[in-house]
């Protein structure tokens, strides 16, 4: 129940944050475009917090935090009075209209590159993207790449990290091949591998494109000694404790705690022994782990958690930069957002990436107290990765997002006359019945991964 709590106020904090800043630039614009703003709301219905300004707009924090809007003078809404009609939004010239409706999703990039700079001020821990092992007849195998190479580009991007690799594989979905720059350990040159994609693909509830991929990272390594047991769980029932370290099961020898996730997995409501080493001696124990769907996969769950070994100092480091750099890694880092969410639309409209991992509002505020969890770099790194997404999805021609009405606004600068009300009316209809259904799907996949 705390969990909840949190992710659901870390989601009302970060979609605060982002609705405050977008909606911020429809005001500004419009106020330099002498425009009469009537009301700034974050959310909608209710009000819960109201003030009047010295500007004559009313500043309103309303009940439902899922967006907001600016309200502006408009005679195609409501009777102006004569002597304002001068300030209303429809009077002003086409470019203005554009330059308004344009800011909103301009300011969610400006705020990417401002959290990204902050985050490479702070300061970012990071792991290089060394090789600790390459699976066996993987597609990284089957390309050359073995234990101990660092990865230093991949398709003639340089990558620094395993966040930067995992966005650079993300954008190869579809492809047929990758190209890989590596260095091999304790040397200077570099080498090129060609990676073979064609029966590469990956589940995102399941794995990442780096494991998928048959890569595994240096990083954090789990012990078989557990560390954390969830109550009224299968581990809870069966006897475990922390502290106790798991040494076979069914009698067989694990080789590692990745070996004991699978085995458990793959036997839902099957009991198994455990032989456990618990402060010098060794006891035996049956667990049986749960029953659990995910998807159209049913695999087991014991409600344990192991410690985990830290990374060796020689692959941690710190990601910073002074604050002119800081700028223009931030810059860097929204654009390579922004192209990669591109390709994903891309290739979701293609039917190259299933509509199975759009995500909606519950996916995000798992993600917002997943991130306030790590900490403020990681919150950082969220709020501009949803800002980019916001922009983004603002700009599509859909007639009742700002890229819908930018259409329109580019229609009458082209013909020197206003799209027809009628017209403007239906696309606003099936814009709408579009986004609902896209909304609808994306809760329906949020629900699907609960």
């Amino acid at each position: 129940m705390i969990g909840i709590l949190w992710n659901l106020a870390s989601f009302i904090v970060a979609l605060g944050i982002l609705v405050a800043v977008h909606e911020y630039g429809h005001f500004w614009v419009a106020r330099r475009n002498g425009v009469k703003v009537e009301r700034f709301s974050i959310g909608f219905g209710k009000p819960v917090w109201r003030r009047m300004g010295k500007d004559g707009t009313e500043y309103v924090v309303a009940m439902i935090p899922l967006g907001g809007y600016v309200k502006m003078l408009d005679e195609r809404v409501e009777e102006v009075p004569a002597e304002l009609r001068e300030q209303a939004f429809n009077n002003k010239s086409v470019w203005a209209r554009m330059a308004i409706v344009v800011a909103g999703p301009m300011a969610n990039f400006i705020f990417a590159v401002f959290a990204f700079w902050l985050m490479f001020m702070i300061g970012v821990p990071a792991v290089k993207p060394v090789l600790n092992e390459v699976q066996p007849d993987s597609p990284a195998a089957m390309g050359g790449l073995a234990p101990g190479m660092e990865i230093v580009a991949i398709d003639g991007r340089g990558v620094r990290t395993w966040e930067e690799v995992n966005f650079a594989l993300i954008g190869r979905l579809g492809e047929q091949e990758t190209h890989f720059e590596v260095r091999a350990q304790d040397s200077a040159r570099i080498d090129a591998y060609t990676i073979p994609l064609a029966d590469w693909q990956f589940d995102p509830e399941q794995s990442s494109p780096i494991t998928a991929l048959g890569l595994v990272p240096v990083g954090p390594k789990a012990t078989l000694t557990i560390a954390e047991v969830v109550a009224d769980g299968p581990g809870d029932e069966a006897g475990l404790l922390a502290g106790d370290t798991v040494l076979t099961v069914n009698g067989e020898a694990l080789t590692g705690w990745p070996d004991f996730v699978a085995t458990v997995q793959a036997s839902p409501e099957i009991p198994l022994e455990l032989m456990l080493a618990r402060s010098g001696q060794r006891l035996s124990l049956m667990l049986t782990p749960e029953r659990r769907e995910s998807r159209e996969q049913v695999i087991g769950f014991a409600g344990l958690a192991p410690e985990v070994e830290p990374v060796a100092e020689q692959y941690r480091f710190d990601l910073s930069y002074g604050p002119l750099a800081a700028i223009w890694a931030g810059a860097e880092r929204t654009w390579a957002l922004t192209e990669l969410t591109f390709q994903m639309i891309g290739k979701l409209l293609t039917g190259i990436v299933s509509v199975d991992n759009l995500s909606g509002p519950i996916s995000i505020a798992k993600g917002a107290g997943a991130s306030a969890d790590f900490g403020l770099v990681y919150f950082l790194s969220f709020l501009a990765l949803v800002s980019v997404n916001l922009g983004i999805i603002n700009l599509l021609p859909l007639p009742v997002l700002d890229g819908g009405h930018l259409l329109f606004f580019l229609v009458e600068a082209v013909t020197g006359r206003p799209v027809p009300e009628k017209v403007q009316e239906i696309g606003f209809k099936i814009g709408a019945v579009a986004l609902m259904l896209l909304m609808g799907l994306a809760l329906f996949n949020d629900f699907a991964r609960l």
